[in-house]
């Protein structure tokens, strides 16, 4: 069973960078977005064979989620049910007999960390919410999550303490995530490798120089560990400010 996450930043946008031979190219089970800045009926995409499910912020423009899948679900949740977080079209939860697979577009900090706070309350409650679906099936969440975990994360992590997706308070909820019974996939096969990166600022050639970060993720509940097969990161592929990463399971 093969997954793909991706932050397109744009979906409009990538349609016209070849995002259809991209996608047909992973030919993924599972193909996941983030950042799509659509609302309903802006694009017609057409994808034999795959069932669509969007969840569209209410500001125009702005975040917004899908996934595309070769497999029905049983049932389709669009946000995680508390009103405060579920205006942006972040968070989509498909629901299958042994798992729930989750897609998610983490809420920035902002510069400044200006919005910090919030942050914060999403994190546990995003939490919560993944504790409760774990406690009933297994659980895939992926998605860009606005953090680098640890150092080897990102190429600068000195001049990046206090900025927004390496805070001190950022890094240490997702270190709570994983205490909770989760597993950082690329990090599960590849613990030590540094310098891989999925996502690169467009400004001072950060991309061509791989100045980047980890903030794109697969984590598993622990229980899928022995199906773990393997986890990637296509650095490759253009047309985002983010690359894909995946999954094998």
């Amino acid at each position: 069973m093969k997954y793909i996450s991706w932050n397109v930043n744009g979906l409009r946008a990538i349609m016209k960078k070849g995002f259809i031979d991209i996608f047909q190219t992973l030919d993924a089970d599972f193909f996941c977005l983030q950042e799509t800045k659509l609302q309903a009926g802006q694009i017609d995409l057409t994808l034999p064979g795959y069932h669509q499910y969007w969840n569209y912020a209410d500001r125009k423009g702005y975040s917004g989620t899908a996934i595309f899948t070769k497999h029905e679900p049983l049932q389709v949740t669009y946000g995680m049910g508390i009103d405060a977080h579920d205006h942006e079209g972040r968070l989509i939860t498909l629901e299958y007999p042994d798992r729930y697979v989750v897609t998610c577009y983490t809420p920035n900090s902002q510069n400044e960390l200006a919005r910090l706070p919030y942050r914060m309350q999403w994190e546990d409650d995003c939490r919560h919410y993944l504790s409760q679906l774990k406690e009933q099936k297994s659980v895939i969440f992926c998605g860009d999550l606005n953090v680098a975990h640890e150092e080897i994360d990102l190429k600068n992590p000195k001049n990046n303490r206090k900025n927004a997706g390496f805070s001190d308070e950022e890094r240490e909820k997702m270190t709570n995530l994983l205490n909770s019974g989760f597993t950082d996939t690329w990090r599960y096969f590849y613990p030590d490798t540094a310098n891989v990166y999925s996502w690169w600022s467009y400004r001072f050639n950060a991309r061509k120089n791989n100045a980047g970060w980890r903030i794109d993720y697969f984590i598993t509940s622990d229980d899928l560990n022995s199906c773990l097969k393997e986890a990637h990161i296509y650095t490759d592929i253009m047309g985002s400010d983010h690359c894909p990463v995946g999954l094998i399971l």
